[in-house]
């Protein structure tokens, strides 16, 4: 799997993401401007010319991940809080709760953060 995200600048982009991710690229091809992380199996593309995306990351410490990206100046457009609790294994482990936030990227671009956080 892989999802695209939009990019006005790629080296701007890329060290934004390298530092939220803590990981840096797998592959950057430039021409023609793509670069590639690795999250987890799904490939995450930056692209000058891909339409915007929102997109969700799971990571395991969304308050960390919030005061990471909030020291890197990053805009934190919705804190994090409790969406739902997990009755059964659906979409996560049951009697888990669902915590999301949401920032800004370096390029405008609205990302979702996604946690599971124990009951």
């Amino acid at each position: 799997m892989q999802v695209a995200q939009r990019v006005e600048d790629l080296e701007r982009a890329t060290r934004f993401y390298a530092t939220f991710l803590q990981a840096e690229p797998r592959a950057v091809y430039d021409p023609p401007g793509l670069v590639f992380f690795d999250l987890d199996g799904v490939r995450l593309m930056l692209e000058r010319n891909a339409p915007a995306a929102m997109l969700y990351i799971a990571v395991a410490d969304i308050a960390d991940a919030v005061d990471r990206l909030r020291a890197a100046g990053a805009p934190i457009r919705s804190e994090p809080h409790v969406i739902f609790t997990h009755a059964d294994d659906a979409l996560g482990p049951a009697g888990t709760q669902e915590w999301q936030a949401a920032f800004e990227d370096s390029e405008g671009n609205l990302v979702g953060l996604v946690s599971q956080v124990a009951d």
